[in-house]
């Protein structure tokens, strides 16, 4: 709940408002052990970018280009899901300055 309240207090601050049917993913809410996770959804990051282009000052389109960049495939095609480096992906927004 305090995640969720976190989120949603960041979209307002932002001035960002979403509808109440969109759904926040779940790897937002939730964190692993040690709480540093290397990667997130492609969900997750696509969650963030109006707020993200918004705090750097950057279109919307072009923080959503960088995600689909950084996107990684599962490995071998099959096995796990698609993810997001986010080290990456913040490098690549930090090479926009």
């Amino acid at each position: 709940k305090g995640r969720i309240d976190a989120l949603k207090a960041a979209d307002a601050a932002a001035g960002y408002a979403r509808s109440a049917d969109e759904r926040i993913p779940v790897d937002l809410v939730t964190a692993s052990g040690s709480g540093l996770d290397p990667h997130i959804s492609p969900a997750a990051a696509r969650y963030q970018v109006a707020r993200v282009a918004k705090a750097r000052g950057v279109p919307a389109e072009k923080v959503q280009a960088l995600v689909a960049q950084q996107t990684e495939a599962p490995l071998l095609a099959f096995l796990g899901e698609p993810q997001v480096n986010v080290l990456k992906l913040n490098l690549a927004l930090e090479a926009l300055r």
